[in-house]
């Protein structure tokens, strides 16, 4: 993005951002809760883990829209309850990869807009997420899911 970018843009989808990172916590946690099966303890426990960087991923968006003079959103973006194991992955698979996309947009834009710190953030935060979306991955390749 060689172009500049208004505030009010980048607070747009720092909220959707924020939105997104509500979900995850929301659907990482009833995850956890939800795990049945042979994998439960191995995927409770994964489940929970991720729950810690979300909600400090959400905590320094939050800050960050009002730093900049937003209103950070309640509201988090939809989750899809799966009670299957394997589907519960794949949805966080896809999410995480979802949101690194979205990351990658908003680096982008912070740069745009001058916003050198928020753009370091982000770069560590897709760092995080590439991170979190490998695992799943792993965890899909592995192992079998029918027993």
């Amino acid at each position: 993005m060689s172009e500049t970018i208004d505030k009010a843009t980048l607070l747009e989808g720092l909220n959707q951002d924020l939105a997104y990172e509500y979900q995850a916590i929301i659907m990482y946690n009833t995850y956890a809760a939800a795990v049945t099966g042979v994998h439960r303890n191995e995927l409770s426990k994964f489940f929970h883990a991720e729950v810690v960087d979300e909600l400090q991923h959400a905590k320094f968006l939050a800050d960050k829209i009002t730093a900049l003079g937003g209103r950070p959103t309640t509201r988090a973006a939809e989750v899809e309850y799966f009670e299957n194991p394997r589907q519960m992955v794949e949805a966080v698979a896809k999410a995480e990869a979802e949101t690194i996309e979205r990351y990658v947009t908003r680096m982008k834009q912070a740069e745009a807009f001058g916003d050198y710190g928020l753009a370091n953030e982000l770069h560590d935060m897709i760092a995080d997420e590439t991170g979190h979306k490998e695992e799943a991955e792993k965890l899909l390749r592995g192992g079998s899911w029918d027993h």
